[in-house]
């Protein structure tokens, strides 16, 4: 640092290097003049420099007049040639811009306003000497402007407030917690170096002094004994923080508070009300709270300090008891888990304890009652009767006939110190067999027992029964009597299978028979088979021959029987002690076989499907795809014929006498129905004039095929007029008839009756007869015309036209 003196001193002062030509020296006769670019006499040509100028120190916060001239910078190149001197980096041509200047002639170095150390503490410039030209005549010269700290900052607390919290009774010496502070002043001076004290503490007990601050770290300390959270439960401190190291003259200070929460630890059992609970209970209750116990505890509560846990300690060796906790009131509910009985214990003294959840800290006190004394009383009710054993079994064998008796089956009523009587009733008897009598519980049979019976199941019938007593209110009990039924040879054998069938030519090995017993074993198999002597000729053709006691074989005895279907007496016996044996009559179908021992002439459709059976799957695919071929084909072939037949009907309806001379039946719509049917309209066949016009009664009708539609619209005859314009009405009906017949035919008219007002046609008879009359026309009548009608009236042109002298 270089502190410019007022008086000039009489020497020069310099700083460089023994061994270099470069040095900077400040001139004597001004001592704010620096010449970092100095020359040694003789040298020849520029040097580099080799030393630094030392910073220039500032202080911050200045209230000098600005600019404020901080040092000059000169070059001793400057008494030959004119310079120009500036200064560039952070705080001069940079941001913050415009912080120092420097005199472009004179070289002066100012700083133009006051400075922030807490802002920027140092800067950083760079010094330059050009000539008029621009030309750099000095390489630049590094220039450090450090900001000399002031106390202008006081100290900040990093929170308001501090929380912290010390078990309760901690000793002396415990850390609470850490308060922290900053200073944006220069730590490594005064103005930044700070020191902690506590001011105040709340409340003063059970001590003024119950904490101590680390005037250096901030650390808060217990410094006496008693802290007690039922006592006092939280301290508040205010911490004071000063700089200048603590100085009450100098420093700034700055307060926090910091709140000190006593934490709770089990220094309090807990403590019953009372010395004595009383409680009752009803007999054969369960889960019902008998008494409530209720205790003091003086730690924080709902925390495993306060929480207690009870357990009956004596008068309860049975487990009957149980003391959960209530934890919203931290009260003891003395419960029964296990029914009591009144008729055995009228009432119980328990001894019930409780502790907390938590250890108890040490040095805890001990509690003044730890334990109490709980008296039960218990309650009489009436309860039901009880069957003993239950369930109850009873041997015997099956077949036993109704009405005879079985066992007694009766209940105990537990109230013994009550008179009440019990009448017993049936609940459940799934086959009937069972009876009861309603005052001595005697069970007697009410239909033969059977061990086959589906109600029976591994040889055991169950049967529930109920016992009500006549207390108040009544109360009952259930019980089962367990049959266990033993078997008896009670069913005799049956055949099977009933039916068989066998060839009319015989084959070894015959037909397998064996049989079916509902008994067991003894009563059951093995089995003996054999034919029945009657009729003489069943052992005449058939032989039973015994396999085992299981399986015997039918065969024939001759060599050829007629086919035919044969009943064959067989009897079966069992192995019973007294055997039983039944007469089976089996079927035995008599057939021819093929070679492979099947019966020939079977239904087709049986045999298809086991052919089909024994077929693989392919050429079950393969017929079944010929099957669809065949349905394809014969809808094809079906709808060829309709088309055909729709192609016939639309040909002309007529043809040529000459090409069609078959005799035609004629057909009639059938209207047969009801009796209204049969109410028959004579008068519209003889007159047709009279129908009603449009009616589908009257015009043409085909007679060789039944109409397929009832809407023909045939044109009516006219009474009068031209015989020619009718039949091509009639041609022209016909034509468009969609009716028609796949081959011509005659159309036959209605018969008109005698006295028809229709005009004669005997001038049709003949083209030379001359009787020309009024309605036909004689020879001089032109039938040419005909032959343009088709070729169903050319033959009438022929007769009657220009060639009528012909006769066919």
């Amino acid at each position: 640092r270089w502190d410019p003196s007022p008086q000039p001193r009489p020497f020069q002062r310099c700083r460089g290097n023994r061994n270099h030509m470069t040095r900077v020296c400040v001139s004597t006769q001004d001592p704010d003049v620096l010449f970092p670019w100095r020359r040694r006499a003789g040298s020849g040509g520029r040097v580099k420099r080799d030393w630094v100028i030392p910073p220039i120190n500032v202080p911050e916060n200045s209230r000098g007049q600005f600019p404020e001239d901080l040092v000059r910078i000169r070059s001793d190149r400057d008494r030959s040639r004119t310079l120009r001197y500036s200064v560039t980096g952070p705080g001069a041509d940079q941001p913050p811009a415009g912080v120092f200047v420097i005199g472009p002639v004179s070289g002066q170095l100012a700083v133009t306003r006051p400075l922030d150390r807490e802002h920027i503490a140092s800067f950083h410039l760079r010094a330059h000497a050009v000539d008029l030209n621009g030309n750099q005549v000095e390489n630049p010269v590094d220039i450090v402007v450090n900001v000399v700290d002031q106390n202008d900052n006081r100290p900040e607390f990093a929170h308001a407030v501090f929380n912290g919290s010390v078990p309760e009774g901690a000793r002396p010496g415990t850390l609470v917690m850490t308060v922290t502070a900053a200073d944006r002043d220069d730590p490594k001076t005064a103005n930044g170096m700070l020191r902690y004290r506590i001011i105040t503490q709340n409340p003063q007990s059970p001590s003024a002094a119950m904490f101590t601050i680390n005037n250096r770290t901030g650390d808060i300390i217990t410094v006496a004994a008693g802290l007690d959270r039922e006592s006092v439960a939280q301290y508040t401190l205010v911490v004071q923080a000063t700089d200048m190291e603590g100085s009450p003259a100098y420093g700034l200070s700055a307060t926090a508070t910091a709140v000190v929460r006593v934490a709770d630890v089990n220094d309090n059992p807990p403590e019953f009300t009372a010395d004595a609970f009383f409680g009752e209970v009803v007999e054969n209750r369960v889960n019902a709270v008998v008494a409530n116990l209720t205790v003091t505890d003086g730690d924080q509560p709902h925390t495993a300090a306060w929480a207690a846990v009870y357990r009956v300690a004596a008068g309860d060796p049975s487990g009957r008891f149980a003391v959960p906790t209530d934890p919203a009131t931290n009260r003891g509910l003395l419960t029964v888990v296990k029914p009591v009985d009144f008729e055995l214990t009228r009432s119980f003294l328990l001894t019930v304890e409780a502790e907390n959840e938590a250890p108890p800290a040490p040095g805890a006190r001990a509690p003044r009652r730890a334990a109490c004394a709980v008296t039960v009383r218990v309650l009489d009710a009436n309860e039901g009767p009880e069957f003993d054993p239950d369930p109850k079994v009873v041997r015997l064998e099956e077949g036993l006939p109704a009405g005879a008796p079985l066992a007694t089956f009766t209940a105990r009523d537990p109230d013994r110190f009550a008179r009440q009587s019990v009448r017993y009733s049936k609940v459940s008897d799934p086959a009937g067999w069972l009876d009861i009598d309603p005052v001595s519980g005697r069970v007697s049979t009410a239909a033969v027992l059977d061990r086959e019976s589906p109600y029976v199941r591994d040889d055991r019938y169950n049967a529930t029964f109920r016992a009500t007593d006549d207390g108040t209110p009544p109360a009952s009990g259930t019980g089962t009597l367990q049959l266990h039924l033993l078997d008896i040879n009670d069913h005799a054998p049956r055949l099977f299978p009933p039916e068989v069938e066998v060839c009319e030519r015989p084959r070894p090995p015959g037909v397998n028979l064996t049989a079916s017993d509902p008994d067991r074993a003894p009563n059951a198999g093995p089995f003996a088979f054999q034919l029945a002597s009657r009729p003489p000729a069943v052992r005449r053709n058939w032989t039973l021959h015994q396999v085992n006691g299981e399986l015997a074989q039918l065969r024939l005895r001759i060599g050829r029987l007629a086919s035919g279907l044969y009943e064959v007496p067989v009897s079966v016996s069992d192995s019973g002690s007294l055997p039983m044996s039944r007469t089976s009559l089996l079927r035995v179908k008599v057939c021819a076989c093929d070679r492979r021992g099947d019966c020939v002439g079977r239904d087709r459709a049986a045999a298809a499907a086991a052919a089909a059976a024994g077929m693989g799957a392919g050429a079950v695919v393969g017929v079944l795809a010929c099957v669809v071929v065949l349905l394809v084909l014969v809808l094809l072939l079906a709808l060829w014929a309709k088309r055909r037949d729709g192609g016939r009907r639309a040909k002309q309806l007529l043809v040529d006498p000459e090409d069609d001379v078959r005799d035609n039946i004629l057909k009639y719509d059938e209207e047969g129905g009801g009796e209204e049917d049969q109410d028959y309209d004579l008068s519209q066949l003889q007159q047709p004039d009279a129908a009603e016009p449009g009616g589908g009664g009257g015009g043409v009708r085909r007679l060789d095929e039944r109409p397929l539609r009832r809407e023909h619209r045939y044109p009516p005859r006219c009474a009068a007029g031209d015989i020619g314009d009718f039949i091509y009405e009639g041609l022209r009906a016909a034509d468009g008839d969609p009716a028609a017949p796949p081959y011509d035919s005659l159309l036959v008219f209605d018969y008109e009756g005698g006295g028809s007002t229709a005009g004669t046609l005997s001038s049709l008879h003949s083209a030379s007869s001359g009787g020309g009359g009024d309605g036909g026309g004689g020879g001089d009548q032109d039938y040419d015309y005909l032959a343009d009608w088709g070729p169903r009236f050319r033959k009438l042109a022929d007769l009657y036209g220009g060639g009528g002298g012909e006769e066919d």
